[in-house]
């Protein structure tokens, strides 16, 4: 009996699945289950990714999965099913390159097909408040694939040429002729000899041994602009690297994360800060500190504040991103009442509380008054 597991158990799908279904099951599962992604053991990481490779090759072809349906693995004895546990990560990306077009593997993208363009890489950044409201050149260093200095990533011996391979006359690809339980069908996959290249490199580098690349450090300037906000991400374009036989770089993704501020908080473009106001000034009127992103100021407390008032300094937020408008800085007062008094204090205040209207109305009625006045009515 086959030892192997159930094609649609391997994928996580139910029988009924359609198309679309089972090929965003298996692109969901190949990134998950990559080597480069996978973070138990990379053996176990291989078999599952290669165990999910099968499934999808039999569950994506109309004939081999309702073969598959009637008959089980059994009835699938020659219909041209690839043996995946023999083939490299480079060939099954050739065979399903429509599946992990922009599929990402270790801060890593396929972009337009296996072998063809880059790589994109990811970086994170963090920024200041203050950064954010004037924009920075930010400098990163990285390393990457890069084509290698020596053969100028032909993988060539300097002096020498890659040779046109004579399996797939250059193309890279090749038809593939399988006998099925339906009869003869026709695939297209990735030449065996040259790996989807397309050329065959008889002398090697001695620098890069033939695979045209060697990591190298690199060192770039970044410009975020004001107001970019936590979680944005900036693209660089063709800062990524090169793929295995591509000629092009992807790009370089930069995300972006916010320090938070030990005094600010950001709301959008306006930011909010509490201060703290004593009693006397909030009754008599003053000024106090506040903190913005130029600095200290100074704010003009309007006598008869209240708790949890709010006053407005126009244009002291961050610009925005896009341009044209700055946002506004908000102060929340917040009024401290003394916990001690010293004896004077305490004898100026008891004479206040003997001149004052104990009858004055309240400026905000209170819960329990605004509830009686409504069962009153």
């Amino acid at each position: 009996m086959s030892t192997k597991r159930d094609y649609y158990e391997v994928l996580s799908v139910s029988r009924s699945a359609g198309g679309e279904e089972i090929k965003r099951a298996y692109r969901k599962l190949a990134i998950k289950f990559h080597p480069d992604n996978y973070k138990g053991d990379k053996s176990e990481g291989e078999a599952k990714f290669k165990e999910l490779a099968e499934a999808y090759e039999v569950l994506s072809d109309p004939q081999k999965r309702q073969r598959y349906d009637q008959f089980g693995h059994e009835g699938l004895r020659g219909a041209g099913v690839h043996d995946f546990s023999s083939m490299g990560f480079g060939d099954i990306f050739s065979m399903f390159q429509d599946i992990f077009s922009g599929a990402g593997f270790g801060g890593a993208s396929m972009r337009g097909g296996a072998g063809q363009m880059g790589l994109d890489l990811e970086t994170e950044v963090e920024l200041t408040l203050e950064q954010v409201a004037t924009g920075v050149d930010q400098t990163l260093e990285f390393e990457r694939q890069d084509f290698c200095e020596t053969c100028s990533g032909t993988g060539a011996k300097p002096g020498t040429h890659p040779d046109k391979c004579n399996t797939c006359g250059g193309y890279g690809r090749v038809q593939q002729q399988v006998s099925g339980f339906f009869g003869m069908s026709v695939r297209v996959v990735a030449c065996p000899d040259c790996h989807g290249s397309g050329k065959i490199v008889r002398e090697k580098c001695p620098k890069c041994n033939g695979s045209g690349r060697s990591r190298k450090k690199r060192v770039l300037t970044v410009h975020l602009p004001p107001g970019i906000r936590d979680g944005q991400v900036v693209r660089v374009r063709n800062e990524g690297e090169p793929a295995r036989h591509g000629t092009n770089k992807g790009d370089l993704h930069v995300y972006v994360h916010v320090r938070p501020h030990p005094l600010l908080s950001r709301r959008g473009d306006d930011l909010v800060c509490q201060a703290p106001v004593n009693f006397a000034v909030a009754a008599l009127g003053g000024k106090v500190t506040v903190p913005t992103l130029a600095g200290p100021e100074e704010l003009d407390i309007p006598p008869g504040s209240q708790n949890g008032q709010v006053i407005t300094l126009k244009k002291r937020g961050l610009p925005s991103v896009t341009g044209g408008r700055h946002g506004d800085q908000h102060v929340q007062l917040y009024i401290e009442v003394p916990k001690k008094l010293s004896a004077k204090q305490r004898e100026l205040l008891e004479a206040y509380a003997e001149t004052e209207n104990e009858h004055i109305t309240p400026q905000r009625k209170s819960f329990m008054d605004s509830l009686k006045e409504y069962f009153t009515k």
